[in-house]
């Protein structure tokens, strides 16, 4: 499958600028991302098992690490606790590395606690619009919420826990333990939501899955962690990612665990609850939707490619009338989401 080598970045527009102050997502940050590009030194950070992550732990003059230190810590305390620095006292900066591959090259770091030695982390970006409208349509419309902040040209993301795709169909899908069925279905629900909200790009390194131990078996969630193609590309296979060879394994699972009909009542169980989440939240999405039907998020070319292929799958000759990524946004949200007799099914298939 054809993906672009390389994302445009898309400035913040002045609608959706003041959508994100509208709603407490802009503040002013005490380190920008800029900030964070002048380390003095770096060195390849490897994981338990002593391979190359292709990420760089890097270092900085001593007088510039003290001041980070207390920035990126007053950082960790707004993205948590809406800046209550009383309960941080004793949280510092462990460690911070940069991601040299990718589009936003991002900044990601370790903030220990010094009591327990328990960690977690953050993200500092270069805020791209495509990136924000993604954020915001997985904060509304999937099962979990999401925290970050935006000031100027960077953004902070909150750490996204699970198992890396990759590393799970690798490591845990043909454990003895997995529940084959429960994750098939998962994947049926992952898909789905991608579509419906023109999620692209989700090959297993851009997700991960959340296990939860049930009191008889295990639980599923598969979440996002990249947000970069939301609506960019014009292929309709970028939204569905039944379609990457990385995900081969568990797609083989759906087509040999589950029959038509039980894949189409998981789908059908999907958009009964992403219609739910939107009628709680619909002001909130017809703002950010309004916003990005006034953006540039993609190109010309990709956008006259999508909405002909929509208007395809669909059978809705509505989307030839697109204008933009965020007419056709919306239209597919309400097709799928609003008229549901008149709904076409994605078909399992590699």
């Amino acid at each position: 499958m054809y993906i672009s080598k390389k994302k445009l970045f898309y400035p913040i527009s002045k609608g959706l600028r003041k959508y994100l102050h509208y709603y407490d997502r802009e503040t002013q940050l005490p380190v920008k991302y800029e900030d964070l590009l002048h380390y003095s030194d770096s060195f390849p950070y490897y994981d338990k098992q002593g391979h190359d992550t292709l990420w760089e732990s890097v270092m900085y003059e001593q007088q510039t690490q003290q001041e980070l230190n207390k920035g990126l810590t007053r950082i960790y305390a707004l993205l948590k606790t809406d800046g209550d620095m009383s309960v941080m006292e004793h949280l510092y900066v462990s460690r911070i590395d940069y991601c040299t591959f990718g589009n936003s090259n991002p900044f990601r770091v370790q903030i220990m606690n010094q009591l327990n030695d328990n960690y977690d982390y953050f993200y500092v970006k270069r805020a791209d619009a495509s990136r924000i409208y993604g954020l915001e349509l997985e904060h509304i419309l999937s099962p979990s919420r999401f925290n970050y902040l935006v000031d100027g040209d960077s953004l902070i993301e909150e750490h996204i826990a699970g198992i890396p795709g990759d590393t799970f169909i690798k490591d845990y899908l043909n454990r003895k333990s997995a529940n084959k069925v429960r994750i098939a279905k998962e994947f049926v629900k992952f898909n789905e939501r991608c579509f419906i909200r023109l999620l692209g790009d989700m090959r297993s390194y851009n997700y991960v899955v959340d296990v939860t131990p049930d009191f008889e078996d295990e639980q599923y969630r598969v979440r996002p962690i990249d947000f970069d193609q939301q609506s960019y590309e014009g292929k309709k296979t970028m939204y569905l990612p039944q379609f990457f060879k990385d995900n081969n394994a568990i797609v083989d699972l759906v087509m040999k665990l589950l029959k038509p009909d039980v894949v189409k009542q998981y789908q059908n169980e999907e958009r009964t609850l992403m219609f739910r989440r939107l009628k709680s939240a619909r002001y909130r999405l017809k703002d950010l939707i309004d916003c990005m039907r006034q953006d540039t998020i993609s190109t010309p070319e990709k956008i006259e490619q999508l909405k002909r292929e929509l208007a395809q799958h669909h059978k809705a000759k509505e989307f030839l009338k697109c204008k933009c990524m965020g007419d056709i946004v919306r239209l597919n949200l309400k097709i799928i989401l609003v008229k549901v007799p008149k709904l076409v099914d994605v078909k399992f298939k590699v």
